[in-house]
């Protein structure tokens, strides 16, 4: 064959070109950012567990999005952190690949679970009379496990395939983290395959689930429209609003990375925007849904009021 390949490369993650007073005053930032996010996703999780109103099936899938945001960022920042602090840039073969794997499972859970919300968004205002009639446990619960299925096999496809993919020796990676397309632009053998089946899965996990939200929230305006009451039409709006601010903050990235067609010249915007995604995105969630829901404030208030009383 002609290539030395490394069974065990080393990868360098060159990151952002900073000085060493800049690096430390993005691991103040990006941990406090953090640990923001694991206590904001964490007060959610603990409202929804302790408040019998919110065991619906719309908290109950909330839930799952407030597990996603946590792990997708637990898998993410601790190497970016220790690359910031030590100012090394070196990741294991074993510890990127692993990095890769949850990153793109997490990533497409988030996109199924994002598109069961919007159908259960769907059924709640365009069906509300049989909501609890279509929406039951059991839908709810195959619903939540398809969507882990889903996003762990998408991800399982790709690991496979970059673990057939040759690389020779230490390799320097223009990226915060192990990602995938990055990580295909060092290696030294063929990647056309790697590279169809990202673009297919990325269609597939981004494109179909984005059409079938805008055709259900088109459904859910028309229907909200209608509503003669004017609190029915601002609490319906609210509602889909805060889900549709996450929709766009997730899958207007992923779309810019993933299948804008790359023309050599957008390895820093990607990077800008991949670190939006592992730091800002998950902590904008439990901020959407909390400041813009009711129902989340209300339960807040009362087990304030339980603590006091204690």
């Amino acid at each position: 064959m002609g290539v030395n390949q490394s069974w065990f490369p080393e990868f360098i993650l060159v990151g952002f070109h900073l000085n060493v007073e800049k690096e430390i005053l993005l691991f103040c930032v990006f941990s406090l950012l953090y640990v923001s996010n694991l206590l904001a996703n964490s007060m959610i999780l603990g409202l929804i567990w302790l408040d019998v109103r919110l065991h619906t099936p719309m908290y109950f899938f909330l839930s799952h999005l407030a597990i996603i945001d946590m792990s997708y960022a637990t898998g993410n920042l601790p190497n970016i952190f220790k690359n910031l602090v030590k100012h090394t840039k070196t990741i294991s073969y074993a510890s990127c690949a692993a990095q890769l794997f949850l990153y793109l499972a997490f990533a497409c859970t988030e996109a199924m679970i994002l598109v069961v919300m919007s159908y259960d968004r769907y059924v709640a205002i365009c069906h509300p009379l049989h909501y609890m009639v279509i929406m039951t446990w059991r839908l709810c619960t195959v619903l939540a496990i398809t969507s882990w299925i889903c996003g762990f096999l998408l991800a399982l496809g790709n690991l496979l395939l970059f673990l057939r993919v040759p690389f020779c020796g230490s390799q320097e990676v223009n990226h915060i983290f192990c990602e995938i397309l990055a990580l295909l632009k060092v290696a030294c053998g063929d990647t056309w395959i790697n590279k169809v089946f990202v673009l297919s899965s990325g269609a597939f996990i981004l494109v179909g689930p984005l059409s079938l939200m805008l055709f259900s929230y088109m459904r859910i305006v028309l229907a909200i429209l209608k509503m003669k009451s004017k609190e029915g039409r601002r609490k319906a709006f609210s509602t889909c609003s805060s889900h549709l601010c996450v929709v766009g903050f997730y899958f207007g990235i992923a779309m810019m990375i993933y299948l804008v067609p790359d023309d050599g010249h957008r390895d820093e915007q990607k990077k800008v925007l991949t670190l939006f995604y592992a730091v800002f995105n998950p902590l904008l969630n439990p901020l959407i849904y909390s400041l813009r829901n009711a129902q989340m404030k209300a339960a807040f208030n009362r087990a304030v009021q339980k603590q006091r009383m204690l």
